[in-house]
């Protein structure tokens, strides 16, 4: 019987990247797994086809093979699939993992070093801060290694000795079926060996509680939200394991003059009507820590922005600058004593369409709309 397309066997189209085609395979291997459909000689060999096909897809170099000459690459010697292939037990344990919660690995003896969890550290900044850079100071409490037992777990002098459940493996090893079933010793949790004689000072674990204090570089530019990683900086790992990294979460707290895009910054500074009117000039603070000038021409109509180039954030691993936008807007006075109405309705008569040509129009085409 021909073989079928493999693409139409994991049910993905062509252009399926590879974290589809192996949702597609685990869904797939999960539903026609044959210790699921027990005696079912269909489910059998469809799980077979389903493996032959991802072992196919799952490989770059045979994948592109098979779009260009399909089942004829791996004909005649061209490495096609034969029974369960070598590279099987990897994808076939992973459906084991959903289907009982088993743990990966367990392939020889247990070594017991198990890394440490990975931490993570909120850290708020300033704008300026996140502006020049800053080296910070953390306290962090976590778990480090034992200095009483070297972060074995053991008494000094003494050695973890060997699990007898499962002779140092850590695992346990049943069958089922036709298959041989792996799970974790529960005796030592799949360290392969036990404690006999603890140390007292961690009680066994290999590492005790403490507070660290540690240096974290913080670069020029870095944006709310940014995660900085130090490496084996986090946890102690169980018994002598490896350490678990430490991740650095930046928040930068709101600015009061200042808004934030990008590498670009955006403050709204308010002028008087008569400035807007007549033009001018004020002073605006920088980010750095300077000032500059805005000149306004007359005229000046509310909202207007005004580009500062250069005067904006740094930009992250990099020598130059957004930009600065100031934007003004127009304040109408209060609280005018009498000479300053008199001026102003002075000023009111003597306004003509050239004087307020936006508002002049726009109520000319209200005219013609009710007309």
């Amino acid at each position: 019987m021909a073989k079928r397309d493999y693409y139409e066997v994991l049910q993905v189209p062509r252009t399926a990247s590879d974290s589809e085609i192996k949702s597609s395979f685990r869904k797939l291997a999960m539903k026609w797994h044959p210790d699921r459909n027990p005696g079912d000689k269909e489910c059998e060999h469809k799980f077979k086809e389903i493996n032959e096909a991802y072992d196919v897809l799952k490989d770059g170099e045979r994948r592109a093979a098979y779009d260009r000459f399909g089942h004829a690459a791996f004909e005649n010697g061209g490495g096609g699939f034969s029974g369960f292939g070598a590279d099987f037990g990897a994808a076939f344990h992973d459906i084991f993992d959903d289907l009982f919660g088993m743990a990966r690995g367990g392939r020889g003896r247990a070594s017991g070093r198990e890394r440490g969890a990975d931490l993570r550290f909120n850290l708020e900044i300033t704008l300026e801060e996140a502006f020049s850079g800053k080296t910070a100071s953390i306290q962090l409490p976590t778990n480090v290694t034992c200095v009483a037992c070297s972060g074995t777990g053991a008494k000094a002098g003494t050695q973890p000795a060997a699990c007898r459940s499962c002779n140092g493996t850590g695992r346990i090893r049943h069958a089922q079926g036709f298959f041989t079933l792996e799970r974790t010793c529960p005796t030592c949790q799949g360290r392969g060996s036990v404690i006999q004689d603890p140390c007292k000072a961690c009680n066994g674990a290999g590492r005790v509680t403490k507070e660290r204090t540690l240096e974290v570089q913080i670069p020029a530019g870095v944006e709310d939200g940014t995660r900085i990683r130090l490496a084996e900086e986090g946890e102690a790992g169980m018994r002598g394991g490896p350490p678990g990294d430490l991740y650095i979460f930046l928040s930068i707290t709101p600015h009061p003059m200042f808004q934030r895009e990008g590498a670009d910054l955006y403050c709204r500074v308010p002028i008087s009507m008569t400035t807007a009117a007549l033009g001018g000039d004020f002073e605006v603070p920088t980010i750095d820590g300077g000032r500059t000038k805005v000149k306004i021409p007359e005229g000046t109509q509310s909202g207007k922005r005004f580009r500062l180039a250069g005067k904006g954030m740094s930009v992250l691993r990099s020598k130059t600058r957004g930009d600065m936008f100031v934007q003004v807007s127009v304040e109408t006075p209060q609280k005018l004593n009498k000479r300053q109405k008199e001026l102003l309705q002075e000023f009111e008569k003597e306004s003509s369409k050239e004087t307020h040509p936006e508002s002049s129009g726009f109520f000319a085409k209200m005219r013609e709309f009710f007309e």
